[in-house]
């Protein structure tokens, strides 16, 4: 059941003026292609590595719902409830999968996805991405760097610290997050949120093409 509709609605709204801010100045070509088919082995696999991050399980139906994201974005904080929204209505049905996207305007964004990422290796990424989005408003669009207050929601989470210091740090989690961002400049994302549903590019003009799209993909997987 979808949450507080109106309040949704004007968070929509919200995301589809910054999004259309971040596609006039991303990284990337201006004549990158709305949609994107990914039929091959290469475009699947780019799009979905074997290491990408699932949300919660992974459904049954083999749809995937891919977005591209920052977590100091403005829009992604936006989308955030109808992501969480469509992942409750399409439990075990939809597989859905977060790709770092940090944004070089986002002071923090690289950081925070470094912490997600660190989380993650302790199985605690979903709880690590919720937390990010929760308290964004308190410390996104900042100019300092906020290491000692993603370390202190990794003890919020109760992370083994040593290891997240470790792993925070590591040249491997910096790749990792960099690794996601070049595969989405490979695919032509120029901005956040970037969704894909089902291996093609997704541009929701309202709430309901959401489930729309998931609907027909989910169609299309049972036929």
């Amino acid at each position: 059941m979808r949450r507080q509709l109106a309040v949704i609605a004007g968070m929509f709204a919200l995301l589809a003026v910054i999004v259309a801010g971040l596609m006039a100045w991303g990284p990337g070509s201006d004549d990158a292609p709305a949609e994107v088919a990914l039929d091959s082995a290469e475009g699947t696999s780019t799009l979905v590595r074997d290491d990408s991050r699932v949300v919660g399980e992974p459904g049954s139906s083999g749809v995937t719902f891919v977005e591209f994201l920052d977590f100091e974005c403005e829009a992604c904080g936006a989308a955030y409830p109808i992501v969480e929204d469509l992942r409750e209505n399409y439990e075990g049905e939809v597989t859905f999968v977060s790709r770092y996207f940090p944004l070089d305007g986002h002071f923090n964004a690289e950081r925070a996805a470094r912490a997600v990422e660190s989380a993650a290796r302790q199985d605690k990424f979903v709880e690590m991405y919720q937390m990010m989005y929760e308290t964004q408003s308190a410390w996104g669009e900042g100019r300092e760097p906020l290491d000692d207050l993603f370390r202190s929601y990794a003890e919020d989470l109760g992370l083994d610290m040593a290891t997240y210091d470790a792993d925070y740090a590591s040249e491997e989690v910096a790749a990792r997050v960099e690794a996601d961002r070049q595969d989405g400049l490979s695919l032509g994302v120029q901005g956040t949120p970037t969704f894909f549903v089902d291996g093609k590019r997704f541009e929701p003009e309202s709430i309901d093409d959401f489930d729309a799209a998931l609907d027909e993909a989910l169609a299309g997987a049972s036929s």
